[in-house]
């Protein structure tokens, strides 16, 4: 979640879809960076299969990455 710039939050899909997912037991992996998108695989808890992955250029997620060393 990031905020505006008056300070409240902002909802940003694909952060909340990698926030739900780990919230929920599983596990993520950035599979490939380009220069203004990523890859996210989303694994299973169970034994780190991928479950799905998507591809996004989302601000909010692109800076939470960063700040995850991902």
């Amino acid at each position: 979640m990031t905020t505006s710039p008056a300070g409240s939050p902002v909802a940003t899909p694909d952060l909340d879809r990698l926030l739900r997912w780990t919230d929920a037991g599983g596990t993520w992996e950035v599979v490939h960076r380009a220069e203004n998108h990523v890859t996210v695989a989303l694994c299973r808890c169970d034994g780190g299969e991928e479950a799905d992955r998507f591809r996004s250029a989302e601000p909010a997620l692109l800076a939470f990455l960063a700040e995850h060393g991902a």
